[in-house]
This record gives C-alpha cells, sequence and structure tokens, in this order.
C-alpha cells in the first residue's frame, strides 16, 4: 500500500518543477470526467501556486455520453477543487474530417473512433500553445501496458504524472484526496462511442491487466488477450523510427 501523502509530495514536486523549468504559466489537461483526467487535475491544482493555471479543457465529441455524464463529472471535478474550466465542442470538427477524407478513402470504426482522441490532443496543444501552458498527460499504466490509448492522441503529452499507478492504485489516490464518488464509481470509458468501455472492448479486466503485469496468475484467455494487446501495441510507446545513416 503506497503512502499517498508522500506520494501526493513527490508528485507536487515533479509537477511544479517542471512548469517552472519551462517558464510556464501552468498546466492544460483533458478534463474528462473520468478517473484518470480527474487525477491528474487534483495532482496539477494541488502542485501549482493560484497564480499558476490549472485549466481542465471539457472537449465533447459526438458521443452522447460527452454531453451528460461526463460534463457533470467534469464540471464538479473543477467545481470541488478550483480548476478552471472551458467547454469546447468538437462534433463538427470530426463530421468535416471524415466527410472530406471519406472523399478520398474509405473509412473503418477504428479510423473514425481515433479522430477524436486526436482533435482533443491538437486543441490542448493550440490552447497551451497560445497560453503558455504545458499539456499534462492522463494515462495509467494498466492502459499504457495494453496499448489502450491513440498514437498521436491520449498517447501525446508534454508530462504525465500517473504513468506509474495501476488501475486500483488510481482508484485509492483519488479516494484519498476527496475524488466526487460519482467519478470513482463509473466504469472506466474513453467515451468515443455509445455503450463504450474499457473493459468491454479489450476482453478484459483491469484488475487481470495488473494481475498480470505484476507476476501473479491469470486465467489462460485472459493471458492470451493481454499478451496479444501488448504486443500489437509495442510502436505506440517507443519513439517514431528513424533512419540513421550508417557511419562512414
Amino acid at each position: 500500500m503506497r503512502n499517498w501523502k508522500i506520494e501526493l509530495e513527490k508528485r507536487c514536486e515533479y509537477i511544479r518543477r517542471l512548469v517552472e523549468n519551462a517558464h510556464a504559466k501552468g498546466v492544460v489537461f483533458g478534463n474528462s470526467g473520468g478517473k484518470d483526467s480527474a487525477l491528474v487535475g487534483i495532482l496539477a491544482r494541488h502542485a501549482l501556486p493560484k497564480d499558476y493555471r490549472v485549466l481542465g479543457l471539457i472537449l465533447p465529441c459526438e458521443s452522447k455520453i460527452n454531453f451528460t455524464t461526463d460534463k457533470d463529472d467534469a464540471d464538479a471535478l473543477a467545481e470541488k477543487f478550483g480548476i478552471e474550466k472551458r467547454v469546447i465542442d468538437l462534433t463538427d470538427a470530426k463530421k468535416e474530417i471524415v466527410g472530406r477524407v471519406s472523399e478520398a478513402s474509405t473509412l473503418n470504426s477504428v479510423a473514425i473512433n481515433n479522430i477524436a482522441p486526436r482533435l482533443r490532443m491538437t486543441t490542448l496543444y493550440t490552447v497551451g500553445a497560445a497560453e503558455s501552458l504545458l499539456i499534462a498527460g492522463t494515462g495509467n499504466r494498466c492502459e499504457r501496458f495494453m496499448g489502450y490509448f491513440t498514437k498521436w492522441g491520449d498517447g501525446a503529452f508534454d508530462f504525465n504524472p500517473i504513468a506509474d499507478l495501476y488501475v486500483s492504485e488510481v482508484y485509492d489516490f483519488l479516494r484519498y484526496l476527496g475524488c466526487p464518488e460519482s467519478i470513482i464509481n463509473k466504469a472506466p470509458s474513453a467515451g468515443l462511442f455509445e455503450g463504450q468501455t474499457d473493459e468491454k472492448e479489450m476482453g478484459v479486466t483491469y484488475a487481470e491487466v495488473e494481475s498480470y503485469i505484476r507476476g501473479e496468475e491469470v486465467a489462460p484467455a485472459s493471458r492470451e488477450i493481454i499478451e496479444r494487446y501488448h504486443a500489437r501495441s509495442a510502436h505506440k510507446r517507443g519513439m517514431a523510427e528513424l533512419f540513421e545513416k550508417e557511419s562512414d
């Protein structure tokens, strides 16, 4: 069991140091209404003095849950912890991209579902550049191991203060920090389409993923899924391949 008081102090120092060294005015993150983004927002607000900004962008994109439950939870987080908020609806931007690209290519569900995370990251970096803010990533250790993120979407950021935490630890940390229960209790979801949940889409639970990473026993069928996800997503966890000229 981690000592969350010490963890809070360490992560706050980490965030402060990065922001100060970058001569930034604060941090911007995608306030999705989910557990991971909630933890990142709370940590950033704890870490930075009041004259530094912590901006959580609420970025609904077509899916109904983005405009209802997710937005309500994002609002509750911002209200409770004094996080600045702004809503930018990306629905029309996604429709425009789908329409234009469909004229030149036949799009499948994977291509279409990945547009929203990439639009969100483009928005975060645009606002970050305009307002001198660092972009905070919000992925946990289990998601990274499974490759359950969009390359150059939610997988892109300036820093990530929770990348080492298992899902169960994210829950524990949120409870320690007093996060609203509505955020803690809802099923993990990227909110990419109606009815989508992480565990249903992957075919395994985060508890099983965590057990596998820890070297514990998991059911053979779950082990096969976890290993397949991890292997095929290796390219997401490394830098882009670069050709290097051999020395003469």
